[in-house]
């Protein structure tokens, strides 16, 4: 049953041929006996997952046929969800329980999900490697010794190891798609504005948006589905009406024209990466894509322009956990500073004190129109570089990520090494757009990642693309060994 794919659960659900309650009670043993090795999960959700699987297991029994119902799932720890601990892999928030569910969360429980938990990912979201959360690092299923990405990492490793189907994830930077790329799944970041926020705690409010981790387009599609759409609560979200993504897969590509920008294939891309996105590029030939090279001139100045714009908005959201309202409070303190530092400096760990000191830094006098202004002026070249690319492809492909999964620990002591991993992803969360992750192969024994990029709201384009090449390539059905 744990091979299982969100498509196929739905199927054998609706053909009676296990019970939702049967499935789940299989992954919570399957957690219990594997997790131990990988720590992707920060909270089980026993007794909740068995009570959602038997309401869904009834309203099957009624006539209810949804895609998602009676589907075991995982939410991402910084998804407020109602009574259970919501901790952003964080010792300040280790005994926060929220008071209500996030939409995202609310939605999915609405259409039927089975939630078996909250999984673990770097603190406050802030990380490439899941290494800087208070419960420990996630480890990679694929090599145990090595990272499975950040800051969606527990997901990614849960849903890598089968543990379960799919998961909810979030991404600011690439933390969807770069753990993805790391443990051989898919990963969608829808555009911004598509998933409500609500509920999601904030990183960097600008660039954060949630989206589905699975092993093929098809069930990102499926989830997606039950995730996407306007949210009255969420400032942020857009009032676009959702497609029907699963509905949309089947499109042939004949004539789809791919763009692949001379920029990705530098000095910093491993080159048996480079190789394994050749070999991408000729399967989408062969599926009728037409291949053009284009530039996207400023995409060199990103890193720089997120690493301001990201620790500013930090800086500014991360203000509220002082040890007043909620969250790790330190013991005796002497006065209201005492309270604020010691607090603060107890609950947050060093790269989240990091970001929150370059942030504060950045917006300070003197210091605002020389960093973060211009990190913005940058944010709209990026942008205009690629409403530029879009009117002549439809469709943008490069590389994930421009080396495999490195050995934990390798880059805890140089923080900017972990930072330029992030040089391919992070340009569509300046610009807003959705970008996809699908496995393109292996390096080394490590998976590697191709990524689709897609103008505003086309994430059934990406989905469509991905779903065509997985048909004729079998990369995302490897599993990983002991798993």
């Amino acid at each position: 049953m744990h091979q299982l794919t969100l498509a196929e659960i739905a199927r054998g659900l609706a053909d009676k041929k296990f019970s939702s309650e049967e499935l789940t009670k299989v992954l919570l043993a399957r957690i219990t006996q594997l997790d131990p090795q990988l720590n992707s999960f920060i909270s089980l959700t026993e007794e909740l997952a068995l009570e959602q699987a038997k309401a869904a297991d009834v309203r099957r029994a009624n006539g209810e046929n949804g895609a998602l119902l009676g589907a075991p799932i995982a939410h991402k720890d910084l998804f407020c969800t109602q009574g259970i601990r919501t901790s952003c892999g964080s010792k300040m928030l280790d005994n926060f329980k929220a008071p209500y569910d996030a939409t995202v969360v609310s939605k999915l429980a609405a259409a039927g999900t089975v939630t078996l938990g909250k999984t673990n990912m770097d603190e406050f979201a802030m990380g490439s490697a899941n290494e800087s959360s208070w419960y420990g690092a996630v480890k990679n299923p694929w090599n145990l010794e090595h990272v499975p990405g950040g800051s969606s990492g527990g997901s990614a490793a849960a849903v890598a190891a089968r543990l379960l189907p799919a998961a909810t994830a979030t991404d600011t930077g690439g933390s969807i798609r770069q753990p993805a790329a790391f443990t051989n799944l898919t990963g969608l970041k829808p555009t911004y504005g598509r998933v409500s926020r609500w509920g999601m705690i904030a990183y960097a409010s600008s660039l954060d948006q949630g989206g589905p981790l699975a092993r093929t387009a098809e069930d990102c599609a499926i989830l997606l589905q039950g995730m996407a759409g306007f949210d009255p609560n969420d400032s942020t979200s857009i009032d676009e009406p959702v497609p029907d993504y699963a509905a949309g897969l089947n499109g042939s590509l004949q004539g789809l024209r791919i763009g692949v920008p001379k920029e990705y294939f530098g000095a910093g891309l491993d080159p048996r990466i480079a190789d394994l996105i050749q070999n991408s590029i000729k399967e989408l030939q062969k599926l009728g894509a037409v291949i053009k090279e284009i530039s996207l001139p400023n995409m060199q100045h990103a890193i720089p322009a997120y690493y301001v714009i990201a620790p500013a908005e930090a800086s500014s959201n991360l203000s509220r956990f002082d040890g007043v309202r909620f969250g790790h409070r330190c013991a005796d303190p002497k006065n209201l500073e005492d309270l604020y530092k010691r607090s603060r400096g107890e609950g947050f760990g060093p790269e989240v004190q990091r970001r929150i000191m370059v942030g504060a830094y950045a917006l300070s006098a003197g210091y605002y129109d020389a960093y973060y202004l211009k990190a913005q002026k940058i944010r709209r070249l990026v942008k205009n570089d690629f409403m530029t690319a879009f009117n002549e492809v439809d469709v943008i492909l490069g590389p994930t990520t421009p080396n495999p999964a490195w050995k934990l620990g390798a880059k805890n002591s140089d923080p900017v090494a972990a930072y330029l991993e992030d040089v391919y992803t992070i340009t569509a969360n300046l610009a807003g757009l959705p970008g996809l992750s699908m496995p393109a192969g292996f390096v080394d024994g490590l998976p590697v990642g191709v990524q689709l990029l897609a103008p505003y709201f086309q994430e059934g384009r990406l989905l469509n693309v991905a779903h065509q090449y997985q048909l004729n390539t079998d990369w995302h059905t490897r599993t990983p060994t002991g798993f």
